[in-house]
């Protein structure tokens, strides 16, 4: 079982996968945007913008005001001041009318052999379903990470698209009634 502290208003866990693990510094932030210090804010920019616009050769608006909205949750996953891993969970009608949603869903380039990928799109959908129970929840992937989403249940729905030049694609998580077992 993961262990849990308050801090403030958000909370500070320590997942199992981790607690098992050689490194125990590790530990996940969950919080609105207003929770987050400023040095984690620029910390968390910083690692969306090295992942999205400069390693993947993609200049676009990285701050879209969704980070802002009250119900928006940031998911981090930090070892001491740095952030290895990062999620945001958006609530319906922020991307997707109905639907809450998981977006800029990255792990640093330096922490990519450590298979945190698969831990933070489980604590990103633990979220959004602790957030929005009985809910499908959708994201925008890219292309080429379709078979990892859809080893959480996503399921493509829709046909690849550009999105800024990179080829995406509509997937949907169908909603866990209350009380089911999850992937």
């Amino acid at each position: 079982m993961a262990s849990r502290q308050k801090n403030g208003d958000f909370d500070i866990v320590k997942p199992e996968s981790l607690e098992k693990s050689q490194d125990k510094d590790m530990e996940w932030q969950v919080a609105g945007f207003s929770q987050l210090d400023s040095y984690t804010v620029y910390a968390m920019l910083q690692l969306r913008v090295d992942v999205f616009v400069v390693e993947q050769n993609c200049p676009y608006p990285e701050l879209d005001n969704k980070d802002l909205h009250p119900q928006t949750r940031h998911i981090l996953l930090k070892k001491g001041d740095k952030i290895l891993a990062y999620a945001r969970v958006l609530a319906p009608g922020v991307s997707y009318e109905n639907s809450p949603a998981l977006g800029r869903i990255c792990v640093s380039q330096t922490a990519r052999r450590l298979a945190l990928g698969r831990g933070l799109m489980d604590k990103a959908l633990d979220v959004a379903s602790s957030c929005w129970p009985d809910s499908e929840i959708r994201i925008s992937a890219q292309c080429y990470l379709q078979r990892f989403y859809e080893s959480f249940g996503f399921i493509a729905c829709s046909e690849p698209y550009l999105e800024d030049d990179i080829p995406h694609l509509e997937m949907a998580r169908p909603a866990t009634p209350l009380g089911a077992a999850t992937l």
